[in-house]
Order: structure tokens, then C-alpha cells, then sequence
């Protein structure tokens, strides 16, 4: 294996795991932000508020997205046996 064939795969294996968890992460970074928000102008401070707020949008975000995703790990699965061979050698 080259030294460039194991920096590509995992700078793929990278750019494909942020790609994955990316709009979960920002589905939850901007609804933590609105309901932090909303808890600042109510004074009700509750952290389960907050967070089953927050883990409703992921699943939400993970239903909407969810497929997308599966294909992206699959492609980048089957990308990275196929080259299997190629960086043995």
C-alpha cells in the first residue's frame, strides 16, 4: 500500500463520515439554539426540555435523510473494496 492510496481512503473515509453526520449535527446545533433562545426569555431551565427537543429533530432530520445517507456509506464501502486490490499491491 502507498502512502497516497492510504491518505486518499482515509480522507474519503472522512469527508464521507461529515458528510453523514452533518445535517444531524446541524439540525441539532440550530433547535439547541432556538430552544435555548426560548428557555432565556421563559426562565424555565429544564435540560430535558432541551434535549428530547433536540433528539426529536435528529430523528426527524435521520427519517428525512436517513436513505441519502445509506447510499452514501454503501458507495463509499464498495469504493473502498474495490480498491482493496489496488493498494495491496
Amino acid at each position: 500500500m502507498t502512502p497516497e492510496g492510504a491518505i486518499d481512503l482515509l480522507r474519503n473515509a472522512f469527508l464521507t463520515a461529515g458528510t453523514v453526520a452533518g445535517p444531524m449535527v446541524v439540525a441539532a446545533l440550530i433547535v439547541g439554539v432556538l430552544v435555548g433562545v426560548l428557555q432565556a426569555a421563559t426562565s424555565i431551565n429544564e435540560a430535558s426540555v432541551s434535549f428530547v427537543v433536540k433528539l426529536l429533530a435528529v430523528i426527524a432530520t435521520f427519517a428525512l435523510f436517513g436513505a441519502w445517507s445509506l447510499q452514501l456509506l454503501v458507495d463509499y464501502t464498495a469504493t473502498a473494496f474495490s480498491s482493496i486490490s489496488t493498494l495491496v499491491n
